[in-house]
């Protein structure tokens, strides 16, 4: 519930303190004297969209406050938790904007988006006017209203997942029937080039160790000469026999040498061994590079075939295994599509027949609800003088199923029995439109709990009995909650549990707008005006009176 506004340097606004108390607000005054300047300025604190010059000329800044009752199990708490503000049992909203264009908004003292505003704006103020700025004229939000009205989240999150379960589904067999499409269409090259593969069989690494056994056999036959005399000069008839002959010499006089051979004979033994290693290497590369011709033209063979594959495929000569598994994994969607695809044609129907079902029963539920706000609209609009009119919310099949299921809503009215329904802003004239607002607006809200309605001139078109009518209406919805009205009804104004008149204020250089809450007098005195204009008559006085008391 709203319990005050504080505005600061707004528009024509200087100053400007609201007290609101539950039950039916009243706000009257002159055309042109400030009453939609509330109104933008609650709707700024809230976070709607709206004018975009709101400092008053001369301010550096404009500032608004408003502050709401918030009782436990209030949907606002839900808001705040999210948004990580503790609740309290009061609400405290504060935006400013400067003069050049920004602005910065809180929530209880803490920093918050304007995202956050308009989210808690939802749950704590329902605007609605004669030209219905919040969607209940524009046919593409019926469904959401009826949904809303008839509590169908559940239904819909059902309808929801099995509408993304289906298209999931189908996603991925429209993706298997494009592999499957495109495997089909490069069959043959694919058979003959796992074929060719498979017979060559290359290994990473394998071309690099090719190419330097081709390149030594190559050179095998030039070095091969030299290393066999090498082989030949480190053998009996050559450095092992010399040394070999050497220490035996030295060992026959060595007993006579007073030990002075010993080291000589020591350094010999490691020089036989170290010829020996030499030896046994040299004979291991000989045997290495013995080899035949046909074994160069197999290595040949083998290298250019592994490299004319790289260059064929467009591939690195160690990426050609790897190539060949990507083949075969292409083969596999062709060889096993079939397997798959009536795996995923059967997922497809059973998410079709699931999204069928979710669809069908919200569907069910729609038409009772339709049929439930059919007859509250029809008790609606009898004690507002409309009980000849017929309310009736139209269902058709939608242009396509999605996600919120295979239906079109669409609220018509028929504003005299026997003629034919349409839409209601073009069947309805002014103030039947205002009427059948009011009674619609009654009914999509019978739940909103802590929500203070604020009607903008919704009884504009009408006088008489059928704006008393409105009135009466508008008190008894203000019974158990909080409602704002700002009306050029005295029918109306009369019905006000509180009144406040909205004034505006020029001198020479400067025009104001102020707020006055009105006592009895004053009140008689503001619905006689109301009713005879610029000259209160003491005759509107009585009538004023009369209205008050009726």
């Amino acid at each position: 519930m709203l319990r005050g506004l504080d505005i600061r340097d707004m528009l024509i606004i200087d100053r400007l303190e609201l007290a609101f108390q539950p039950g039916l607000n009243v706000l009257t005054g002159e055309t042109g004297a400030g009453k939609s300047i509330l109104l933008d300025a609650l709707g700024f604190v809230l976070g709607w969209r709206g004018r975009a010059e709101l400092v008053r000329q001369g301010a550096d800044q404009g500032e608004v406050t408003a502050w709401f009752d918030l009782p436990a199990g209030h949907a606002a708490h839900a808001v705040l938790e999210q948004a990580g503000i503790a609740a309290e049992d009061e609400l405290i909203l504060r935006r400013i904007n400067t003069r050049d264009g920004r602005k910065t908004a809180w929530v209880n003292d803490r920093r918050v988006s304007g995202e956050v505003l308009r989210n808690l704006s939802e749950t704590l103020v329902e605007l609605h006017g004669q030209h219905d700025d919040r969607g209940l004229l524009n046919p593409r939000g019926h469904r959401q209203m009826l949904d809303s009205y008839a509590d169908l989240g559940a239904f819909l999150d059902t309808t929801r997942d099995s509408w993304r379960a289906l298209s999931a589904a189908l996603r991925r067999l429209e993706a298997t029937e494009a592999k499957i499409a495109e495997a089909r269409a490069e069959e043959d090259f694919l058979r003959h080039a796992v074929a060719e593969l498979d017979a060559l069989a290359p290994e990473a690494g394998e071309e690099a160790t090719l190419d330097v056994q081709r390149r030594l056999m190559q050179a095998a036959e030039k070095i091969r000469t030299d290393i066999a005399k090498a082989a030949e000069a480190l053998g009996l008839q050559g450095a092992e026999g010399l040394v070999g002959d050497a220490s035996r010499w030295l060992q026959g006089v060595a007993g006579d040498a007073e030990g002075r051979l010993d080291a000589p004979l020591e350094a010999l033994e490691r020089v036989m061994i170290g010829l020996d290693e030499a030896q046994r290497q040299v004979s291991d590369c000989l045997d290495a590079l013995s080899f035949n011709t046909s074994e160069l033209e197999e290595v040949e063979e083998r290298l250019f075939a592994i490299r004319g594959l790289a260059r064929k495929h467009g591939v690195l000569p160690d990426d050609l295994s790897d190539f060949a598994d990507e083949l075969r994994g292409r083969l596999a969607v062709l060889d096993d599509g079939a397997r798959d695809l009536a795996a995923q044609k059967a997922a497809v129907s059973a998410a079709r027949a699931a999204y069928d079902d979710a669809a069908q029963t919200l569907r069910t539920k729609r038409r009772t609800a339709a049929e439930k706000l059919d007859a509250a609209m029809a008790k609606e609009l009898a004690p507002l003088k409309m009980e000849r009119a017929v309310f009736a919310t139209l269902m058709t099949d939608a242009e396509q199923p999605g996600p919120d299921g295979i239906d079109t809503v669409a609220f018509t009215v028929a504003t005299n029995p026997g003629a034919p329904a349409g839409p209601l802003n073009k069947i309805a004239s002014g103030g039947e439109l205002s009427r059948f607002l009011l009674a619609l607006k009654v009914c999509l809200t019978q739940d909103a709990n802590g929500l203070t309605m604020i009607f903008d001139e919704i009884d504009r078109g009408v006088g008489g009995a059928t704006a008393d009518a409105v009135g009466r209406r508008l008190a008894e919805l203000a019974a158990d909650g909080q409602v704002l009205v700002v009306t050029h009804s005295p029918q109306v104004a009369a019905l006000g549990g509180h009144h406040w008149r909205v004034e505006k204020q020029q001198t020479a250089d400067m025009t104001r707008s102020t707020v006055v809450p009105l006592d009895a007098d004053a009140r008689v005195d503001e619905i006689a005006r109301m009713l005879s204009g610029d000259k209160v008559t003491e005759a509107a006085k009585d009538a004023a009176r009369a209205l008050i008391n009726t």
